[in-house]
């Protein structure tokens, strides 16, 4: 692979772990909104939950930015954003007391979530295949992850 290529798999990187990384951060300083949404779709343990979700968003988001088993950290992220896709994004919002207006509003926002996340594991999915490059720690390690087979 060319030196372009990996400098541009670095970016990659860099563009694909900001949001988790943030998230997850945030998840894990102000756990309140994500617990409230586990809890809504039914899920125990809401609060552990969304600590649990918050330390793996930090440490997923990491690791693809470092470039550490990076193909197999892009295979779980892809399945987490299309898990939660489906399971908190893909259906309508209804907030008791809401005017109309808003809840339409709120209901767009979640579609576009939805597919925000269905398009995020198409990334994951390309990084997993392509591997992490060159100026990566899994390149460092000599390890299969740093690119494709």
């Amino acid at each position: 692979m060319s030196a372009t290529n990996n400098g541009l798999l670095v970016l990659v990187r860099i563009l694909l772990s900001f949001m988790f990384i943030m998230s997850g951060f945030g998840k894990l300083t102000d756990p309140a909104g994500t617990a409230g949404m586990i809890a809504g779709a039914g899920f125990p343990a809401a609060d552990l939950l969304a600590y649990a979700a918050g330390l793996y968003e930090l440490v997923a988001g990491l690791f693809i930015l470092v470039g550490f088993q990076t193909k197999i950290t892009a295979w779980t992220v892809a399945l987490f954003c299309v898990f939660t896709g489906l399971v908190f994004h893909s259906g309508t919002v209804a907030i008791e007391g809401w005017p109309e207006g808003a809840l339409g509003w709120i209901n767009t926002l979640n579609q576009i979530m939805m597919m925000k996340n269905i398009t995020l594991a198409g990334g994951y999915i390309a990084l997993a295949i392509v591997g992490a490059g060159a100026y990566s720690i899994d390149a460092r390690r000599g390890s299969a992850q740093a690119v494709a087979a």
